[in-house]
């Protein structure tokens, strides 16, 4: 959850540097947003977990296994740039630094939720 709030904490400062000249009004909404997202931040990584959860239950193979297969081509741009790369001397791979949040984001969420998953089988045993 911590990636989710670190990625939504730029873009609230950004809309509200546009929308309120007035900085000591913009600091104010800013503390009010980010209390706000830290008090639901259970809810939040609750609901994101059951996404997943349903995703990895689901009935299609693609529904089921997409998210898993996107953390395996990240894993490998990563071993490409820094390992494969440098070793063998071929060009790395350019990741743009958005992909670089979405993959903490998607790494985060598939943590929480496998191990949400995890919990919840050894809880109804």
């Amino acid at each position: 959850m911590i990636p989710l709030l670190s990625a939504l904490t730029p873009l609230i400062g950004s809309v509200l540097d546009r929308v309120l000249p007035d900085q000591v009004e913009r600091d104010k909404v800013k503390v009010e947003l980010e209390t706000a997202l830290l008090s639901h931040a259970a809810e939040i990584e609750k609901a994101a977990a059951s996404v997943v959860i349903a995703e990895a239950k689901g009935e299609s193979w693609l529904q089921r296994n997409w998210r898993p297969m996107l953390m395996v081509l990240f894993g490998y741009i990563v071993a490409h740039n820094y390992v494969i790369a440098p070793v063998f001397g071929v060009a790395s791979a350019v990741m743009p630094d958005h992909l670089w949040e979405l993959l903490k984001i998607g790494v985060g969420g598939y943590i929480v939720s496998r191990g949400a998953e995890k919990g919840i089988s050894l809880w109804k045993k």
